[in-house]
């Protein structure tokens, strides 16, 4: 099936660049003056809890091979939900971004995929912490240069900061809201200061973020869309593209970074391209066609049965199962609580009881999915049994604020036999439907003012819509007036960002260290903002102060409590229908590929590790 999937970091690059979502982490606070604050020591590289992995003479990831082969061609269906694109200014809200666009652009630091918070020296060769976590300074290396050839200064780093936080689409901005400034001590050496008490995760938010050339913007408006290739410092350089279709990168031999530690053995292909389609069971068919090299499938049909053809019999095309150790966050149908027929938590709940999982994953997914109950589900972050002490400690205060089924069981979604008949089920919500004020009459549910309760659930996938009719099916059995409505990506995208609809799908994969990115996910300033995350709606006091508990965190151990916290808070909301997930990715290739012995731990690794090595008949080098 298809979803859009709001996450952190695919490359390792910078933590916004599956679909795309935010922050990383650690401290930060007030400078104050013109004195400097007290030094620390400078280090290769920031992680918010414990030590680094890697020392400071490291010379590779371990999930890398360091000697692949540099060359060929890689084509792929690149994130999940995204059909079409207009934009290569990735940072703004306007338009659909161009996937694979974090190619093209260095940060301070990149981060490591086989450490959960870690990040280590790319533009910057190290980085000071101050003692008071109030500010970070980044030293820059002096043969860092921008694709035409000139330098990239603590000029051009504070340019960017000071753009994409006033500018920047809401997914950038947002966490960059306790960065009080950032300053150019000389042409090298930048310094942030930061402001406030959750300031945790700040030094590595920026260490992360894209470094722009002031010179280029200084021509450039950055706040509108275009299809003008702009100037990096990254890898690769925008190739042949054409709007909506397909986008090529090119690698760069003349890259300054190309032999760092933090980029040995990864960017080994001399052209990258991501392919746009529709449609998934179009994708499917393009790679058994061999013009797709290379894709994720997310199907479990296909998965199961599609892929019984030639190509894939006579080993041409390579099927590989590999683990997903990531949190696999939370996916569902998320309601719009901002519409008033949603407000009342009894419907939101009745919802849920309408969804038949176990049906649907017998007879639909081929028993592959596990049902979704957490927003951070596959994690230690998720809420199991009653609350432990140090959990009742943070929601004690707020007992006369929130649900009673937050201080017992984490609320979880009902369980069926799976043969289609959830009587038991289906009764409750309509209890819980007559308690919230609706009626039943002759045409369907209606309410005090004999409005009908009608329900419109928004897609832009036809792959979908087998999976929500049989949930409309049951919907409309139990007296709403439910409906699809499959619309263009482009419409989607525009209805999304406005908040149009009453339900739709979407998937947050979570880090294993959240943060300040969570304020944009359910946060209640996001909830008000156009283009955030927050697709429900979601505007708790609560869950706000929760968040920042999650974002202040010092340890492990208090990171866990306040999420577990958070976690029953959002469960006992009602938010959301829950869906399901796999810990797993289920890959599809033409021969042509080699990749590491190791895995990184929190990332898929292809093909970001992966290089070109003909094997079989892969199609022609494109």
């Amino acid at each position: 099936m298809r979803t859009r999937r709001i996450a952190m970091s695919k490359t390792g690059k910078f933590p916004f660049s599956r679909a795309h979502a935010v922050a990383l982490l650690i401290a930060a606070s007030l400078f104050a003056g013109t004195s400097a604050p007290a030094a620390a020591e400078p280090r290769h590289g920031l992680s918010v809890f414990g030590e680094l992995k890697y020392p400071a003479d490291f010379k590779h990831f371990d999930y890398v091979n360091p000697d692949a082969p540099k060359g060929g061609k890689a084509s792929q269906i690149g994130t999940a939900g995204l059909t079409t694109f207009d934009n290569f200014n990735m940072l703004i809200l306007k338009g659909d971004a161009a996937q694979g666009m974090e190619l093209v652009f260095d940060t301070l630091m990149a981060r490591a995929n086989d450490e959960p918070d870690a990040v280590y020296g790319l533009v910057a060769e190290t980085a000071d912490v101050a003692p008071d976590k109030m500010s970070v300074t980044f030293k820059m290396r002096p043969d860092a240069k921008f694709a035409d050839g000139t330098p990239v200064t603590a000029d051009d780093v504070v340019f960017s900061f000071e753009t994409i936080k006033a500018k920047g689409h809401p997914a950038f901005s947002i966490p960059l809201r306790d960065v009080k400034s950032a300053e150019a001590l000389d042409p090298l050496t930048v310094r942030y200061t930061f402001q406030g008490t959750l300031v945790r995760d700040l030094p590595t938010t920026v260490a992360t973020l894209p470094i722009l050339s002031k010179a280029y913007y200084a021509k450039q408006d950055f706040e509108k869309t275009t299809l003008e290739p702009p100037l990096g410092s990254g890898p690769y350089k925008v190739g042949p593209f054409k709007a909506g279709t397909y986008v090529t990168y090119i690698r760069r031999p003349d890259y300054w970074g190309r032999d760092l530690p933090v980029n040995r053995g990864l960017y080994n292909f001399d052209e990258v391209r991501y392919e746009y389609y529709r449609d998934r069971t179009l994708e499917l068919e393009g790679l058994l066609a061999g013009n797709i090299d290379f894709r994720e499938e997310f199907t479990s049909k296909d998965w199961a049965t599609g892929y019984d053809r030639q190509p894939v019999k006579d080993g041409r095309i390579k099927l590989l199962t590999i683990p997903d150790e990531r949190p696999s966050g939370a996916q569902g149908f998320f309601i719009n609580t901002r519409r008033e027929k949603f407000k009342d938590p009894r419907v939101r709940e009745a919802l849920g009881l309408a969804f038949d999982f176990e049906w649907s994953n017998k007879n639909l997914f081929f028993g592959l999915y596990t049902r979704t109950a957490s927003y951070f589900e596959n994690s230690d972050l998720k809420a199991v049994g009653p609350p432990s002490p140090e959990e009742l400690a943070l929601l004690e205060p707020f007992r006369d604020k929130l649900p009673a089924a937050v201080f017992g069981e984490p609320v979880s979604p009902p369980v069926t036999d799976g043969s289609g008949n959830n009587r038991a089920q289906l009764r409750q919500a309509i209890k819980l439907l007559t308690d919230a004020g609706w009626s039943q009459t002759p045409q369907g549910l209606r309410n005090a003012a004999g409005q009908p309760l009608s329900i419109e659930i928004l897609i832009d996938s036809p792959s979908f819509e087998r999976i929500a009719a049989p949930y409309v099916k049951t919907l409309k059995s139990i007296g709403i007036a439910a409906s699809i409505r499959m619309v263009d990506a482009a419409q989607y995208e525009r209805r999304a960002k406005d908040f149009d609809f009453d339900l739709t799908t979407q998937r947050y994969a979570l880090r294993l260290t959240p943060g300040i990115e969570l304020k944009n996910f359910w946060g209640s300033q996001a909830a008000a903002t156009n283009g955030s995350f927050n697709l429900a709606g979601i505007a708790d006091p609560v869950l706000d102060q929760l968040i920042d508990k999650i974002v202040a965190a010092k340890s492990r151990a208090e990171l866990v409590t306040a999420t577990r916290a958070a976690d029953r808070v959002l469960r006992a909301g009602y938010y959301w229908v829950p869906h399901w997930y796999k810990g797993a990715h289920n890959l599809a290739f033409w021969d042509k590929f080699g990749w590491p012995a190791t895995k990184p731990k929190y990332e898929r690794g292809a093909l970001e590790t992966w290089w070109y090595q003909a094997k079989g008949q892969a199609p022609e080098q494109r």
